[in-house]
């Protein structure tokens, strides 16, 4: 789960980080408001849950509250990156001497949180990492210790910080990997961790990633979800508790098992083709699970063609018939589909898709194969 800039940076403020003490407004005359109680200069900011919102046109800094008001009416309704600007943030601008970079993110490789920070901040710190690896330090955290003092300075020193801001710096560190942890977030980066031009830290800006299997344990942060803003096939997926992922390819996919849905998209990229979605409606689907599955894949435009993979063991395969049926009487669609049965009632399953004129295989190479042929005629 993804949280705003705004929800990041109060989190962060709960953990001893400093940052700026903005104002929401969702209309031009809450920004003009916020802008005149803040007095002098403020940033116009606009809150959606992607990047390059500068590159967009959706940060401006306004000198008076009648220009934030009009900055507002222009960022509020736009789209960036498919998202629309629905609310903006007026913080107080700052005068910024040098911008850092601190994060932390999950390593999967060595199965750990890893603290991350550079003196090269800013927008580009991707840029940074592939041109210039050296101007970033690295420090995996102890999963149950986070950060130590120690580590905090050895960033501190490693990023070439003026030793007047090494304290300051090992408060804003240690806060941030206590936040991570106790939010169960798998990342949260500052960038900018601003140097200002009263010589202290402040954390610009923010963005927390929370663990969506986590979610139980924190009603509080489950409660800031902005469902308005979340892909709504993922949403559909999320609240059928199917585990659904969009990708790039034409050939939908409707497997039982993650490991088998992996093994799927393997097949089909093998042969040429590329799968347009993972989507595991795991064990025991019934048929009307079945049926919001197929729904959720189609909803994708780029879907020529659909791939059901299906082992019966505790899933039966005349029930994922069924849904299947089920599903397309409810769904007006020309899209070809192939279907693999195989375990518990497949040849009942085979005898349902049989009477809908469905194409099946009995192979997962015959299924890819035919799938991929069909989404080429398309």
């Amino acid at each position: 789960m993804n949280l705003h800039e705004y929800q990041s940076k109060r989190i962060f403020s709960q953990y001893g980080i400093p940052t700026p003490q903005g104002e929401l407004a969702q209309s031009p005359d809450e920004a003009y408001a916020a802008a005149k109680q803040l007095g002098g200069r403020v940033v116009v900011k606009a809150q959606v849950l992607t990047g390059g919102r500068g590159k967009a046109g959706g940060v401006k800094v306004a000198k008076t509250p009648e220009e934030a008001q009009a900055y507002a009416t222009q960022i509020l309704g736009m789209s960036i990156k498919g998202f629309k600007v629905e609310q903006v943030l007026i913080d107080p601008a700052a005068n910024i001497k040098q911008e850092i970079y601190l994060g932390v993110v999950l390593d999967r490789a060595i199965e750990r949180l890893v603290m991350i920070s550079s003196a090269a901040g800013g927008m580009d710190i991707e840029e940074v990492a592939r041109t210039a690896p050296d101007k970033i330090v690295r420090i995996p955290l102890d999963p149950s210790l986070g950060l130590a003092d120690f580590q905090a300075k050895q960033i501190a020193f490693g990023i070439g910080l003026d030793p007047a801001l090494v304290k300051e710096f090992a408060v804003i560190a240690k806060g941030l990997s206590n936040a991570v942890m106790s939010s169960d977030a798998t990342l949260a980066e500052i960038n900018p961790l601003a140097v200002l031009g009263d010589g202290h830290l402040m954390a610009l800006d923010g963005k927390i990633v929370i663990d969506d299997n986590a979610l139980p344990r924190h009603p509080d942060l489950a409660a800031l979800r902005d469902v308005g803003a979340e892909d709504v096939a993922e949403m559909e997926a999320r609240r059928h508790d199917l585990s659904y992922v969009k990708l790039d390819g034409t050939i939908g996919c409707m497997v039982n098992g993650a490991g088998l849905a992996m093994a799927t998209m393997d097949v089909i990229k093998y042969f040429g083709g590329a799968p347009a979605n993972f989507l595991d409606i795991g064990g025991g689907a019934q048929a009307d699970k079945v049926a919001a599955a197929l729904r959720i894949i189609l909803s994708d435009a780029s879907v020529n063609a659909v791939l059901f993979n299906i082992f019966g063991g505790i899933t039966r395969c005349d029930e994922v018939a069924r849904g299947i049926v089920q599903a397309l009487g409810q769904i007006n669609t020309k899209v070809p589909m192939v279907v693999r049965l195989v375990g518990t009632n497949e040849a009942e399953g085979r005898a349902i898709l049989a009477s809908a004129n469905m194409e099946t295989a009995t192979t997962l190479s015959e299924a890819a194969q035919k799938a991929i042929a069909a989404s080429k005629r398309v």
